[in-house]
C-alpha cells in the first residue's frame, strides 16, 4: 500500500497549500502529454492523481490518517484502485484538470497543454475566474557595435491583440448584457460528487469565466479584444551583447476576461565592428606599429569604443604580441557593474619597398647589431645547436 505522502514527498505536516504545490509539480512531470508511451510515468501519474484526491479533502485525509488508503477507497467504492492508483487514466486526469483549473477533461491535454509544455501564456496565466493572461510575444533585433556600446532607443512595429476600445475589454455591448452563468451559477466550474470525491470540471457553458455575453460588442464579436498594429518604444541599455534578451512588460497580446497581457521579449544581435573585437565587457584592438617605434619606443592615440581617444606609451624594445591594458576604457557593464578595458595587442611591422637609401641604413645598422639586441634570436639559434650536439 502506497503511502500517499511519501508519493508527493511531503510531510504528514504539511499544509493543503505545500499538498497543491508538491502535486503540481510531480503531475506536469508525469503527465502522459510529456511522457508519451511511457508506462512508469503513467503509473506513477495516477499514484500521484490518488494521493492528491484524498489529501486534498480534509475528510479523506482525517480518514486516511487514522484508518489508511483501504478505508477511504472503500468509502469511495474505487475497488482496487488504492492499491496502485486510479483504475483508469480519465479518472487521473479529472484529478488534474480539477487541480489546475483547466479548460478541457477527459483524455486530451488539448490547449492547455500547449501553454504548459512550450506553447502560449503558460498556465501561470489561467485564473479561476476564466481570466486569461495574454500571450508573449518575441521578436529580433539587430543593431550596430557602436549603438550597443552607448545604449539607443528604437522604435518598432508589432501586430498582436489589443484591448477593443469599444468596449473595454468587456466582450459585450453594454454592462446589462453581461449575466451570470446560470448552469455553473458564476462559480465557473461544474462539481459532481462521487462517494467521498468531489470532481470538479471546467464550465463547458461560460468555458470558466462564470458569466455569458447576450449581447456581443459589435466591433470585437464578443472576444473583448482585437488585432491590432501597434508601435513600441524599445529602450536598449548601453553595454548589451550579442545575444541578450530584453523584458518589455505588458506589450504582447491582451489578455482574456480581464487577465493581465503577455511580455514582448527581444532578442538583440550586434553587429560585428571592423575594428574592435569584445570579449564580455574588455574590447580588443589591434595596433601596428613599425620597426623604429617598436625598438625606440613611441607613443600613440588609441580610439576607445565611445569615440574618444586614449594615450597609450609604447616601451621601448616592444615586441609583436605584446599586450596593453588601458583600465576603463572599455564597455559599460549592462547590469551597472563598472567598466571593462581596452586591451591593445602591439603587432611590429617589417617595413616593405624600401629605398636605396633606407636599404644602405638598416645594413650599416646590422652590422652594429649585437647577440644581445636580439636575445630570442639568440635564445633559438642555441637551442638549435644543442640538438646536433
Amino acid at each position: 500500500m502506497s503511502d500517499y505522502y511519501k508519493v508527493l514527498g511531503i510531510s504528514k505536516e504539511a499544509s493543503q497549500e505545500d499538498i497543491k504545490k508538491a502535486y503540481r509539480k510531480n503531475a506536469i512531470k508525469y503527465h502522459p502529454d510529456k511522457n508519451s508511451g511511457d508506462p512508469t510515468a503513467e503509473k506513477k501519474f495516477k499514484e500521484i492523481s490518488e494521493a492528491y484526491e484524498v489529501l486534498s479533502d480534509e475528510k479523506k485525509r482525517q480518514i486516511y490518517d487514522q484508518y489508511g488508503a483501504d478505508a477511504v477507497n472503500a468509502g469511495a467504492g474505487m475497488g482496487g484502485a488504492g492499491a496502485g492508483g486510479f483504475s483508469s487514466m480519465e479518472e487521473a486526469l479529472r484529478t488534474f484538470m480539477g487541480a489546475f483549473g483547466g479548460s478541457q477533461g477527459g483524455g486530451g491535454g488539448g490547449g492547455m497543454f500547449d501553454s504548459f509544455f512550450g506553447g502560449g501564456g503558460g498556465f501561470e496565466g489561467q485564473q479561476d475566474n476564466g481570466a486569461r493572461q495574454g500571450a508573449s510575444k518575441k521578436m529580433q533585433i539587430t543593431i550596430p557595435f557602436e549603438e550597443a556600446v552607448k545604449g539607443v532607443e528604437k522604435e518598432a512595429s508589432i501586430t498582436n491583440y489589443a484591448l477593443c476600445e469599444k468596449c473595454d475589454g468587456s466582450g459585450a455591448a453594454s454592462s446589462s448584457a453581461i449575466k451570470k452563468c446560470t448552469r455553473c451559477h458564476g462559480s465557473g466550474q461544474i462539481h459532481q460528487s462521487r462517494g467521498f470525491f468531489s470532481m470538479a470540471s471546467v464550465c463547458s457553458t461560460c468555458h470558466g469565466a462564470g458569466k455569458t455575453i447576450t449581447d456581443p460588442c459589435t466591433e470585437c464579436r464578443g472576444a473583448g479584444r482585437l488585432k491590432k498594429k501597434q508601435q513600441v518604444t524599445i529602450k536598449i541599455p548601453a553595454g548589451i551583447d550579442n545575444g541578450m534578451r530584453l523584458r518589455l512588460a505588458g506589450h504582447g497580446d491582451a489578455g482574456e476576461g480581464g487577465g493581465p497581457p503577455g511580455d514582448l521579449y527581444v532578442y538583440v544581435s550586434v553587429e560585428p565592428h571592423h575594428f574592435f573585437q569584445r570579449q564580455g565587457d574588455d574590447v580588443f584592438v589591434e595596433l601596428p606599429i613599425g620597426f623604429t617605434e617598436a625598438a625606440l619606443g613611441c607613443k600613440k592615440e588609441i580610439p576607445t569604443p565611445l569615440g574618444e581617444t586614449a594615450r597609450v606609451n609604447i616601451p621601448e624594445g616592444t615586441q609583436t604580441d605584446k599586450m596593453l591594458r588601458v583600465k576603463g576604457e572599455g564597455i559599460t557593464n549592462v547590469h551597472g557593474q563598472g567598466k571593462g578595458d581596452l586591451l591593445i595587442k602591439v603587432i611590429v611591422e617589417t617595413p616593405v619597398r624600401l629605398s636605396d637609401e633606407q636599404k644602405e641604413i638598416l645594413k650599416s645598422f646590422a652590422a652594429l647589431e649585437k647577440e644581445q639586441n636580439s636575445p630570442r634570436k639568440k635564445n633559438f639559434f642555441e637551442k638549435i645547436k644543442s640538438l646536433f650536439v
